[in-house]
C-alpha cells in the first residue's frame, strides 16, 4: 500500500506533463497542416547535380 502513495502522484504528474506538452503543442500550430507534410516529402527539391 505505501507504493501507491509514491505511484499515484508520479502518474499524476506524468499525465499532466503528457497534457501540457499536448496544449503547447497544439496552441502553437504543430497540427495545422496535417495534409502538408504527406505531400512535401513526395516533392522532389533538390537541384539535379551538373554533369561531370
Amino acid at each position: 500500500m505505501n507504493v501507491l502513495v509514491i505511484l499515484i502522484p508520479i502518474a499524476l504528474g506524468l499525465g499532466a506533463a503528457g497534457l501540457f506538452g499536448f496544449l503547447w503543442a497544439y496552441r502553437n500550430g504543430q497540427f495545422d497542416d496535417l495534409e502538408g507534410d504527406a505531400v512535401r516529402i513526395l516533392e522532389d527539391d533538390e537541384e539535379p547535380l551538373p554533369p561531370r
